[in-house]
């Protein structure tokens, strides 16, 4: 292969690195799913936008309210809560933050979108109810009574959150240079009014240091420190100062809410710091917009391509009959999306000689014992097309990283940085990596580069787009 997969992997007690941190051999007892640590519920999650949610109704029915009797409507107040609510939800502004700045840092936000919300119901009921138009006049105090009430309330909703902040402050990891990782802690430990106590910093530490050799917090250099410290300590936020993919899975796979500090924090607000340092929410994979849209788009084609694929398969099934002998569909056990091990098929172009070469044998693109109809199907990937079934039973997405044996992904995960970074999504029939010629026995460096840049930036049109791409290289087969 044209891999360093041959590399000598690091020794099991040194610092794991972006690709060893999440533990990826089978664990016994435990047949459907790699060895992953317990996922639990994330801390600030949507609970933490409940009050926000109420602040903004009662400041809208305060505004209702305060209208002539006439135009004191619950109809009217509940269309302008469900716009507001709307608008707000869109721009962020329930999101769950580490910092609890002041309602200032929002109000220019909250008064532009209270303005539309106030502005398309008062064009509605003139359009729809001439005789409840609202005028100039009462448009603009009910809008100026609904800016100050949302201010009020939303302050006193941050006071409160500041002060159980401070009483009760989260447990937190600190992830980088124990250098810059330790100033960073005593800056927070120095202001508890961001609600976030330092427990330990993750990081190298220095070639023969013992743990809490120096003075400080304790560095955790394996991932056996790192499971130990979440556990006893009940750690709730990791907060990277540094870049790294593998230790951003595992944290989330505990259920921790993962923050990025510093440089890499770019894109947040100005109120959105602690203690001068930058900062912003690294949201999880599973809690992007549009997920479901990528499930509903992967029924959607895969359900109709596999009913007009049937004559084709029922061909190829034939002719790897004919050509191989009985046995048609090929099952192999692969490695999915957060670990979970399922079933792959595929046409069968090689009879290996025993379940071990079958595990563990990496390319028979150009073995001599594959029939004309093998390479054939392997050609054209033919081969592949059983996989349409996978992705209607959501084992599979139709794009995504390619699904590999239980095998190579501990030997990758322990020789490739940002390897085991590659399950955050589902695996998939085609993906970024192979639209790029990234097929066969090429590049696995490469191809993690390629599958990682899918998922950080992921979106349903560049889903599309690689669609689009793989059906065109289907005209001009390269083989696998």
């Amino acid at each position: 292969m044209t891999t360093e997969s041959t590399s000598i992997p690091p020794s099991p007690g040194s610092w794991p690195s972006a690709g060893q941190v999440a533990s990826l051999t089978s664990p016994r007892g435990a047949a459907d799913r790699l060895a992953l640590p317990p996922r639990r519920r994330p801390a600030g999650g949507r609970p933490a936008a409940v009050p926000l949610v109420v602040a903004d109704a009662c400041a809208v029915l305060l505004a209702t309210c305060l209208l002539s009797a006439a135009h004191r409507r619950w109809d009217l107040a509940l269309f302008v809560g469900a716009l507001v609510v709307l608008l707000d939800g869109r721009a962020g502004l329930y999101r769950p933050v580490v910092v609890l700045t002041g309602v200032l840092d929002d109000l220019p936000a909250l008064a532009s979108r209270a303005g539309v919300a106030w502005c398309v119901t008062a064009a509605a009921v003139a359009a729809y109810a001439p005789g409840l138009a609202l005028g100039p006049l009462r448009l603009c105090a009910a809008y100026g009574t609904h800016v100050v009430a949302v201010a009020v309330l939303r302050g006193l909703v941050q006071a409160h959150r500041r002060r159980s902040a401070r009483a009760h402050p989260r447990s937190a990891l600190v992830v980088g240079g124990p250098g810059a990782a330790q100033r960073f802690a005593a800056a927070l430990v120095q202001h508890p009014e961001y609600g976030i106590r330092p427990v330990g910093i993750v990081g190298a530490r220095p070639d023969g240091e013992r743990p809490g050799g120096e003075p400080g917090l304790p560095v955790l250099s394996t991932t056996e420190e790192i499971h130990r410290a979440v556990i006893q300590n009940t750690v709730r936020d990791a907060v990277f100062l540094t870049e790294d993919d593998g230790l951003l899975t595992l944290f989330q796979q505990y259920g921790c809410t993962t923050w990025r500090i510093g440089g890499g924090a770019a894109g947040a607000a100005m109120g959105d710091h602690l203690w001068g340092y930058g900062c912003r929410r690294l949201v999880p994979v599973g809690e992007r917009p549009g997920l479901t849209a990528k499930r509903v788009l992967d029924v959607a084609l895969a359900g109709p391509a596999l009913a007009l694929a049937l004559p084709v398969l029922l061909v190829c099934a034939l002719a790897v009959r004919i050509a191989d002998g009985p046995g048609v569909l090929f099952r192999q056990e692969r490695v999915g999306q957060n670990g979970r091990l399922f079933t792959l098929l595929k046409f069968r172009t090689l009879r290996p000689a025993d379940e071990t070469e079958s595990a563990t044998r990496w390319s028979v693109a150009h073995d001599h014992r594959m029939s004309a109809a093998g390479h054939f199907l392997r050609k054209t990937s033919l081969d592949e097309l059983p996989q349409l079934w996978n992705v209607l039973r959501g084992d599979m997405s139709l794009v995504g990283p390619r699904p590999e044996r239980p095998y190579f992904v501990g030997q990758f995960s322990r020789i490739h940085a940002g390897y085991a970074a590659r399950h955050r999504m589902p695996v998939g029939l085609t993906g970024l990596a192979q639209v790029h010629g990234l097929r066969g026995d090429t590049s696995i460096e490469d191809r993690c580069r390629f599958d990682n840049h899918y998922i950080d930036h992921w979106s349903l049109w560049q889903d599309v787009c690689i669609l689009l791409r793989t059906a065109a290289g289907l005209v001009r087969p390269t083989g696998s």
